[in-house]
């Protein structure tokens, strides 16, 4: 039974770097394919973090933070893969909330209203200056290259270092930043390298607009 569990978190623990990878250095090439995916772990993430800054709750803790967590996160899921726009936009949300719940929690110990409250205002921002100054591309090499460092490392210190799974899940940059010096230096070189590869190999190449709702109910 013990050699059970092993292997079902060795796996899981490969599937998450590789998907880390494929996230810091291809994530813009494999965005269409990512995007469902990444709406629903953030929506997940942020409907868990909802209940727990209302409530005042650990996170994932009840039955409630799971469920708004999975409705919230299919909501997201379904919005980024029918609208490029939409998908865009909760990309930019999800590292403006990222980092507005970051630089509170560095403040304050617990996610509570108030900055669950800053980093909703954050993210509506990010997601508004994307779209109104264009930025769609740097937001995805960015915001990939970030989110995919973030898991690599976290998913080693899940692995060795005992780092509990539901703070991966939470916020698996402001864990990796906050463990130590040594991990963050590894986190933003990770982010960097990924970047530059991105964008040095898709500088000819840019993503195709979609609208799948539309294409749905055209008239056959």
């Amino acid at each position: 039974m013990a050699n059970d569990s092993f292997f079902a978190l060795m796996c899981a623990s490969l599937i998450a770097l590789f998907f880390g990878f494929v996230l810091a250095f291809s994530g813009y090439r494999f965005f269409l394919v990512i995007l469902p995916i990444w709406g629903f772990f953030w929506g997940f993430g942020l409907g868990a973090q909802t209940i727990q800054a209302i409530f005042g709750t650990a996170f994932l803790s009840d039955v409630t933070s799971w469920i708004v967590g999975f409705v919230v996160g299919v909501v997201f899921a379904v919005l980024s893969y029918l609208f490029y726009i939409a998908a865009v936009a909760l990309l930019g949300a999800s590292l403006g909330y990222a980092l507005g719940t970051g630089i509170m929690l560095a403040i304050f110990p617990s996610l509570d209203i108030l900055t669950w409250i800053v980093g909703i205002v954050v993210a509506v921002i990010f997601a508004i200056g994307v779209l109104a100054l264009n930025l769609q591309k740097w937001i995805i090499l960015l915001a990939t290259a970030v989110l995919g460092a973030a898991i690599i490392v976290g998913t080693f210190l899940f692995m060795f270092g005992g780092l509990p799974s539901a703070q991966l899940v939470a916020n698996p940059v402001r864990v990796v930043l906050q463990t130590s010096p040594f991990w963050a230096i590894v986190f933003l070189a990770l982010a960097a390298f990924g970047v530059a590869a991105q964008y040095q190999s898709t500088r000819r190449w840019e993503l195709v607009t979609y609208n799948r709702w539309e294409e749905m109910n055209q008239p056959a």
